[in-house]
């Protein structure tokens, strides 16, 4: 097994989030524009007081873009070092990376929660089994 092959999934979530960060100021900055909002109203509590959900979405999704996926970005960091890409270790970051796109893409439009919470919940457990798997090899 090529261990490189981890970084493919790996830089495919760094371009999903820098395309949500485009988005999200593609959304944001006309809305700022033509609400023309006073400095006050862009503090960060009051400008999601009155944002609407199409333009907080993208921002709410850009911050969890750099919760869990921080931990698979340290993981894939660890396997590649230790050398302990395996197939099933490959396999699980795609389905992560492909369920956080999936996830990004319905928070950022149509926003179903209980479809986006399905979304996140499958992107999670398979990061938290490659955790487990990896923390088992360790301190097994």
């Amino acid at each position: 097994m090529n261990q490189a092959d981890i970084f493919l999934p790996f830089f495919l979530l760094m371009i999903l989030t820098t395309i949500v960060w485009f988005y999200m100021y593609a959304k944001r900055i006309p809305f700022i524009q033509s609400s023309k909002l006073t400095p006050a109203q862009l503090s960060p509590a009051e400008f999601n007081r009155l944002s609407p959900p199409e333009i907080s979405n993208p921002s709410d999704n850009l911050k969890n873009l750099f919760e869990l996926p921080a931990v698979f970005y340290a993981l894939v960091l660890y396997l590649f070092t230790t050398n302990n890409v395996d197939g099933i270790s490959l396999a699980a970051a795609w389905i992560f990376v492909v369920f956080r796109i999936l996830h990004s893409l319905i928070h950022c439009t149509i926003n179903i929660i209980m479809l986006r919470f399905a979304l996140y919940c499958i992107s999670a457990m398979t990061l938290w089994l490659m955790v487990a798997r990896e923390a088992w090899g360790v301190f097994i």
